[in-house]
């Protein structure tokens, strides 16, 4: 069975996006900031100019992902990904709401009502020996609090939001969480931390 992560663009203190859902072309810069091509499932819409390392970092990451886990404010602002996640994998969509009216999906899209363990563990079975992507947002949280997440990736950019929201927040008596020392991969306009889940806190 394959690990489940999370990967988020991060500022400097520790936001996902800033204020008013803003912040998006400074998080998202290192994305076409170098000159190596690395298409996602769907190259007409994003296809990645990087560094050569970072490039690497993101093709393991589309060698590896199965499914993912995203929560419904993710998945409204993005309007559901126009019924196509980037990655190509089935998503599971924790929520309690039905899909949008007039919303068409190309791929697999499964609403989940019963929470993010029980949309982690449709995900897992899905995704086989694969792994299992989760958020970013509020389903992160929920992950980490079941003991559910193997490995945070936490793509650092250098710049200071001041505000927004954060990558984690909510853990309450959780915290605080060990993992291991982090793998460091230089990019341009971005540094690459892989955190690992420390062996004593995984149930």
């Amino acid at each position: 069975m394959g690990k489940v992560f999370t990967q988020a663009s991060v500022s400097l203190d520790g936001y996902i996006s800033g204020p008013g859902q803003t912040g998006f072309d400074r998080l998202f810069a290192w994305c076409t900031a170098g000159t190596v091509a690395t298409p996602t499932a769907d190259p007409d819409r994003l296809t990645y100019l990087t560094s050569e390392a970072t490039a690497r970092y993101l093709r393991e990451l589309q060698e590896r992902i199965g499914a993912c886990v995203v929560g419904r404010n993710l998945f409204d602002l993005t309007a559901g990904w126009n019924g196509r996640h980037p990655s190509g994998v089935p998503v599971f969509v924790v929520t309690h709401r039905p899909p949008p009216a007039g919303w068409e999906a190309t791929t697999s899209f499964t609403f989940v009502s019963d929470g993010v363990e029980n949309a982690i563990a449709r995900a897992r079975e899905v995704a086989g020996h694969r792994d299992v992507g989760v958020g970013p947002g509020g389903t992160v949280a929920d992950a980490l609090r079941a003991g559910l997440l193997d490995e945070l990736r936490m793509d650092i950019v250098p710049v200071v939001l001041g505000a927004g929201t954060p990558m984690l927040t909510g853990l309450g008596d959780t915290a605080p969480i060990d993992f291991a020392p982090a793998e460091i991969i230089e990019g341009i306009g971005v540094t690459h931390l892989i955190y690992r889940r420390a062996t004593q806190n995984l149930r």
